[in-house]
């Protein structure tokens, strides 16, 4: 896997609010990899943006699509407006792409086997596409880099293990090497071929190194990450090794190490964790930084900066991973093994300041370092990302950033593979858009699924299943740039977290505690119920459903609850089995009569898939829902907030005709969800409004499972 360095300019703090002259990088736009096929091509094949890299004028991206056997490419001449140049085909699973002025050099498995590896450069015309020539590599090669002069291109022929044998361990021969060869008129020539032996270097098998990630810095030294073999090797020009070391181990502690239990606590500890890095980049000629992913053994969720000589100079220990936290991309699933996964890397500067660009692979997210010290860097922003950043380039003449984000989800019918850009120019940094930072303990978050304005100036928001063992009102302060989660209260029965709840809905009682709806599963024993909170989250009442609602239940329940004048009212998300087609129920229910009732709601026909409701919230004179399809990406339509006059809400008996109320647009919010610069998502689920008629919006990002993880937070006043 291959990043490469080009330079940038510096960012601000990412708890600090911008001024006017501040420069940031901001998403600008996204290409979704599907565009670069050919017309009449099976769009519904698996795609891939994985390492990427630009042209010297900066104009055309060039990326490896390994699922089609392809190299794709994007005219950014307009960068908020990317188009596709198509793919070129490279007979073989292309693992790596560098370019020399417009020459792709890339590298290409022709593999039958683990066991015969075989592989090959291929040189390409960036405009034409044209074959200009292919050197044959002997082995199986992963990441491309070259001389900052151009003298010579380097690969990491790795000759992967196959991880279904001998439990997945190394040694698995045959060994990898480095590859290395002159660039003469720029072209790579064939004949200067040389392979540098590493191995008998490393503890760990040292018969079978398999060189993972190759940088080169201005003296023409190689760097080369050893992955399984928790090592790492300098080499010259000529091959020969200039130093070797191990990568390492360190001590983890404030750590969710446990998955599955669908709980954020960070109270664990793992200790002697090996690095095993992924990435690796040269700072400077004397330093690196490597992305410590891990692999067979290890993971130690962060980075680490050494001297050549094999001096540890930095250790971000979990430093990043909490900032990921704090900004809701923690991927709670992946607790067990390597948290948010850094795995690749970008190292860039502007002027005299050097920046370092740390993708989290499965948190979805982008750490912008100032190196400026490499003994001391500092986090200066977080970046959104598409799903699983594999490779990054910056190009510095245009203020440009961009991520290829290698997971296509086609086949669950989810969002495709991107290719994302930033822009660096002066303002505020537009993501976060709702942080933890600054609480008085590590709060983490996301599945936001309900809100509602509180009388004091917060938003109170609660997170759904995805966290089942650990429901949540979250405190959210929307006075502050981001808005800010000052406080989580655990949601408890009897003293212990509240279990078998789907929360999609909160409102406010009026006495200082809430009224929480939850969505049924009634095959997961999940009852469809309500439940009265005190203000310290303790359940104090669970109502269950009547009989003639239960009859006709579907596990599309309740997403959402409001009060008015001493009645609940919840919206149901989808039709039930007595609903007439494209028709809800929202359903009320008084405390103090126990009486229920509904009505029905008339939703938009789906173009494709469904459309329901996710959100009702009450405010003056009217009822306002959020409805929205479940659809994501391109095929977004419907994402809108509707109101319905209250003079309309007069609920009938269940079981009989229910009278159908009439509904008037408010919002179309994919226009909102689109100046973030990158995909619609689909879910939509948070609706509160202010008595001062400031109407807040959020997303629900499915816990960072499947899921870029971005959350939006945003708000738009009544007119």
């Amino acid at each position: 896997m291959y990043f490469r360095t080009l330079c940038l300019t510096s960012v601000i703090a990412l708890t600090a609010t911008a001024a006017a002259a501040e420069m940031t990088f901001n998403r600008i736009a996204s290409f979704a990899t599907p565009d670069n096929m050919a017309e009449g091509e099976d769009r519904s094949q698996v795609t891939s943006a994985e390492i990427i890299y630009a042209t010297e004028d900066g104009n055309t991206l060039v990326y490896t699509d390994s699922p089609l056997g392809v190299i794709g490419r994007i005219d950014i001449t307009e960068p908020s407006n990317p188009q596709p140049l198509g793919n070129v085909s490279v007979d073989g699973e292309p693992t790596s792409v560098y370019v020399h002025g417009n020459t792709i050099f890339a590298g290409v498995n022709t593999s039958e086997s683990y066991t015969d590896p075989s592989g090959k450069l291929a040189m390409i015309d960036a405009t034409s596409g044209e074959l200009l020539g292919e050197c044959d590599l002997g082995g199986q090669p992963d990441s491309t880099a070259m001389a900052q002069d151009g003298s010579f291109v380097t690969v990491a022929i790795e000759n992967e293990r196959d991880e279904d044998l001998g439990n997945g361990r190394v040694p698995q021969m045959p060994a990898g090497y480095v590859a290395i060869l002159d660039v003469v008129d720029g072209m790579a020539d064939c004949d200067s071929l040389v392979k540098a032996d590493v191995t008998g270097l490393a503890e760990i098998a040292p018969e079978d190194p398999e060189p993972e990630f190759v940088d080169v810095n201005g003296a023409g030294e190689i760097v080369v990450t050893l992955q399984e073999n928790n090592h790492i090797v300098v080499l010259n020009k000529s091959g020969e090794v200039l130093s070797h070391f191990s990568a390492g181990a360190v001590d983890l502690t404030g750590i969710d190490a446990t998955d599955e239990r669908g709980a954020l606590l960070f109270t664990e500890s793992q200790e002697g964790r090996v690095r095993e890095p992924d990435g690796v980049q040269w700072i400077d000629d004397e330093h690196f930084a490597i992305a410590n992913e891990g692999d067979m053994d290890g993971g130690s969720r962060g980075f680490t900066v050494f001297h050549k000589d094999g001096t540890e100079v930095f250790e971000s220990g979990t430093a990043f991973e909490q900032a990921v936290i704090r900004a809701g991309h923690y991927p709670d699933k992946r607790s067990d093994a390597k948290g948010v996964e850094p795995e690749g890397m970008e190292f860039a500067s502007f002027g005299d300041t050097p920046y370092l660009f740390l993708l989290a692979e499965r948190a979805s997210m982008v750490g912008v370092y100032d190196m400026t010290d490499p003994a001391a860097p500092v986090l200066k922003q977080l970046l959104p990302s598409g799903i699983a950043p594999e490779g990054a380039v910056a190009i510095p003449q245009r203020n440009l950033f961009v991520t290829a984000n290698e997971e296509d989800l086609v086949e669950d019918g989810g969002v495709r593979a991107h290719v994302m850009i930033y822009e660096y120019a002066e303002g505020e940094a537009q993501y976060p858009t709702l942080t933890s930072e600054g609480a008085d303990e590590l709060i983490g978050w996301g599945a936001i699924s309900g809100m509602v304005a509180g009388e004091d100036g917060m938003i109170h928001a609660v997170n759904d299943s995805f966290y089942g063992y650990q429901p949540r009102i979250f405190t959210i302060d929307p006075s502050q740039s981001p808005a800010r989660i000052v406080a989580a209260t655990d949601v408890t029965r009897k003293g212990r977290n509240a279990q078998k709840l789907d929360l999609e809905g909160i409102t406010t009682d009026g006495e200082g505690g809430f009224w929480l709806a939850s969505e049924g599963r009634t095959d997961r024993l999940v009852p469809h119920a309500l439940y009265h909170v005190n203000a310290e989250g303790e359940i104090e009442d669970e109502v269950s459903l009547p009989a003639e609602l239960l009859a006709v239940e579907k596990r599309f329940g309740f997403e959402g609850v409001t009060m008015i004048d001493g009645t609940l009212w919840m919206a149901v998300q989808r039709e039930w089995g007595d609903d007439p087609a494209d028709h809800v129920k929202l359903v009320s229910y008084t405390p103090e009569t126990e009486e229920w009732g509904a009505v029905l709601y008339p939703k938009a026909t789906p173009e494709t898939g469904w459309v329901g409701l996710s959100e009702i919230t009450a405010h003056g004179d009217h009822v306002y829902v959020v409805e929205r399809d479940n659809q994501i990406g391109a095929n977004a339509v419907t994402k809108k907030v509707y109101r319905i006059a209250l003079s309309e809400m007069q609920p009938a008996a269940l079981g009989g005709e229910l009278p159908v109320v009439s509904k008037e647009e408010v919002r179309d919010l994919i226009p909102d969800l689109k100046g973030w610069g990158g995909y619609v998502v689909d879910k939509v689920e948070g609706l509160a409004i202010t008595d001062a008629g400031t109407v807040y919006v959020s997303t629900d990002n499915d816990g960072v499972d499947d899921s870029s993880g971005e959350t939006f937070f945003w708000s738009f006043e009544l007119e």
